[in-house]
């Protein structure tokens, strides 16, 4: 019998300009970029001198489409086989067996809580849950017609300016990267602003929502559980006291809170990574995962899924709009997913929720239109070559619409959850052995090379030029006019 030999774990490159030979190493199925800008060559005749082709071989990707970004152990993904798990348990029993505050547990810290841990945990965030009066003040400050999640992202970065002690900025920007070494005080702050953050998460989230609703704030209650508290700060009008959530759409919010917990290192979580690495405080760090996840093409897609179902109407109307999809006429929202080509693991996890919800709000023209859609779309050749399955936004869109939610206060009930994520990401970034680096992309230049500058008398417009190329031309309300042309009249008096 012949020795048979180990294949080397590594990737030969030959560069064809030079000739020359690369072996780059292989860990965990990648390479390192930094191991490509070892590959060097002399500038070819038509690279400009922004391409620095001296100073090694760029990757470029744009939208991140393969690139790994951080080395992680808290969500995985598989997207062909439809696999998400939570710190290496499947979505589908945590949304069948924990609850989401456990969930959050276990997503921060590594491992599911002990009794006493729960306990502790539980308690420590419910005591966190009120905000300082003047944060109310700042919420009220909106117009009445305000989007609620500019509101919480607001809210959010107000709320650091009320926790001096935690802004590197002022204490020092060592502030939480020193709990990598084990410093006991750096963790105690760090852990704090994850239990602040997260226990006054709903309570601005309900501002939110009741501002825009004319009414006065609600006050946390204890003894309720997360989702409840949530409800009843959402819900309550006048005896708070025996204020008690119906008990399958408190559980399908938990469930809903657990899906939407974390996702990997998706937009919003990639943008609490780009700014966590300036070491910035975490309040900030949330806000601008908010924004992140404000987009309609992040967390506003549940409610765009819900438009869609408004626009076709009826049951009767999916054949044809289904038509116009095919013919690229129209676009289909809740199906689909960048990473996931096969059934989305979280969708499947409230399937059965959405039912439940349904018997108890009743059934509408919209879940009709919704389900004769996920049943077109199941026998349908197009959508099956090209791996269209239903979604989470199109699931959670319909139980949010059941429970009674606007559609602009979606996002927000995405972004509560979503903390739990972006600080686990955050900590874990925090505990980076040897340091945070600040995230610094690269670019492909390709504007002008060097060139003179020209006094604005001598220039000329570009004949090619393109309409984006300029300003264009803005309309004016009628008292903006009317400036304008006061304006006028005095430049012609002087």
């Amino acid at each position: 019998m012949g020795l048979t030999t180990t294949p080397r774990q590594s990737l030969t490159v030959v560069d064809n300009r030079t000739g020359k030979s690369y072996e780059l190493p292989i860990t965990h199925n990648s390479v390192l970029a930094t191991d490509i800008k070892n590959i060097k060559a002399e500038p070819a005749p038509e690279d400009s001198p922004e391409d620095e082709t001296k100073q090694g071989l760029r990757v470029y990707d744009p939208a991140y489409m393969n690139t790994a970004v951080v080395q992680s152990k808290i969500t995985y993904i598989n997207g062909l086989e439809g696999i998400l798990r939570y710190r290496g348990y499947p979505i589908e029993q945590l949304v069948q067996k924990s609850n989401f505050l456990e969930t959050a547990f276990l997503l921060i810290y590594g491992e599911l809580p002990t009794e006493s841990q729960f306990g502790n945990w539980q308690d420590e965030i419910s005591h966190h849950t009120f905000v300082h009066t003047d944060i109310e003040g700042l919420l009220k400050s909106f117009r009445y017609d305000s989007h609620p999640m500019s509101m919480l992202t607001a809210a959010f970065a107000t709320l650091g300016a009320f926790a001096p002690e935690a802004n590197p900025s002022l204490r020092g920007q060592k502030l939480y990267t020193n709990a990598a070494s084990g410093d006991l005080e750096s963790l105690q702050v760090l852990d704090k602003q994850i239990l602040r953050i997260l226990g006054k998460a709903p309570t601005l989230a309900a501002a939110s929502y009741r501002m825009r609703q004319g009414r006065p704030f609600n006050r946390p209650a204890q003894g309720l559980s997360y989702t409840g508290n949530f409800l009843h700060l959402l819900d309550t009008l006048s005896d708070r006291d025996n204020y008690k959530p119906h008990p399958v759409l408190e559980k399908a919010l938990d469930a809903l809170f657990i899906i939407h917990a974390d996702h990997e290192v998706n937009c919003s979580t990639a943008t609490v990574l780009q700014v966590g690495s300036s070491l910035v405080d975490p309040y900030s760090v949330v806000a601008a995962g908010c924004a992140a996840l404000y987009g309609p093409s992040h967390g506003g897609a549940s409610e765009s899924a819900i438009r869609m179902l408004m626009e076709i109407g009826s049951p009767a109307n999916v054949p044809s709009f289904m038509a116009d999809v095919e013919a690229r006429k129209r676009v289909l929202v809740g199906f689909g997913h960048r990473v996931y080509k096969n059934v989305d693991p979280r969708s499947t996890a409230i399937r059965q929720l959405a039912d439940e919800v349904f018997k108890v709000t009743g059934r509408n023209q919209l879940l009709d239109t919704a389900l004769e859609l996920a049943r077109y779309a199941r026998e349908s050749e197009f959508m099956k070559s090209r791996k269209l399955y239903p979604n989470v936004d199109f699931y959670s869109g319909l139980i949010y619409q059941a429970m009674g939610f606007p559609l602009d206060f979606y996002p927000v009930l995405f972004a509560v959850p979503r903390c739990v994520g972006w600080l686990a990401h955050w900590r874990q970034q925090m505990l980076t052995p040897g340091g945070v680096k600040i995230w610094r992309p690269r670019q492909l230049y390709l504007g002008s090379g060097e060139r003179e500058y020209v006094d604005a008398r001598d220039t000329r417009e570009k004949k090619d030029g393109k309409l984006a190329d300029a300003p264009v031309a803005v309309s004016h309300g009628g008292d903006s006019k009317r400036s304008l042309l006061a304006a006028k009249k005095v430049r012609a008096r002087l």
